[in-house]
Order: structure tokens, then C-alpha cells, then sequence
């Protein structure tokens, strides 16, 4: 199993939270407001479209909408190998963090 990256894992995550509302405009928003730094379009769509090569992610077009000019929006939703990717990556961290005093590393940074 090949680990996710930390850009790929905010992906999943907010994709993960959204649920049933997984588009971009909202995992933009949710992207942002879990690293509390801009996203631009260009590089959450070349994200998605990596997330949708790896099988990842999946793509659903929803139902058309006037105001939409008849398109649907387009969601996504993970596949059980991104859950999986998911999983592995969390118990990777876990496992690198076990021995790790936390509290003696702040105050290293000190």
C-alpha cells in the first residue's frame, strides 16, 4: 500500500466531511478552512484529477440546474482504496509518533 502525501490526505479528509456535498466550491472552502490557507481552482481540480488517476476518488455529475446553465455539479466521493489509502496513512503516523514526547519537542522549540 503506497501512503497518501499530506496534500492528498487534506483531499480525502475534506471529501470525507463533506459527504453527499463533496463538489469544489465546498472542498475548496473545507480544504481552506482545515489549513487555514488559500486554494486556488488550478490546483484543487489538478489534485482531484490526480485523486480520480490513483482511483481515489469517483465523479458523480449531478442533476442538471437552470442556474447552472443546464450542467449539474460535479461531486466526488471516496472509493473503498482511498479509504483504505486513508487508514494506512493514519496508522503510519500513529505508529512514527508512538515513541515521540510531545511535550519535551515544544520544549525544544523554545
Amino acid at each position: 500500500m503506497k501512503y497518501l502525501t499530506l496534500n492528498e490526505e487534506i483531499l480525502l479528509l475534506a471529501i470525507y466531511k463533506l459527504k453527499d456535498n463533496a463538489y469544489p466550491v465546498s472542498i475548496r472552502e473545507e480544504v481552506m478552512k482545515m489549513t487555514k490557507k488559500n486554494l486556488v481552482y488550478g490546483t484543487l481540480y489538478r489534485s482531484l484529477d490526480y485523486a480520480l488517476k490513483k482511483k481515489l476518488v469517483v465523479s458523480l455529475r449531478g442533476e442538471p440546474t437552470a442556474e447552472r446553465g443546464g450542467k449539474g455539479k460535479l461531486f466526488f466521493n471516496l472509493t473503498k482504496h482511498g479509504i483504505s489509502a486513508l487508514l494506512a496513512t493514519r496508522e503510519l503516523q500513529n505508529s512514527i509518533w508512538k515513541d515521540i514526547n510531545v511535550i519535551s519537542l515544544e520544549e525544544r522549540k523554545a
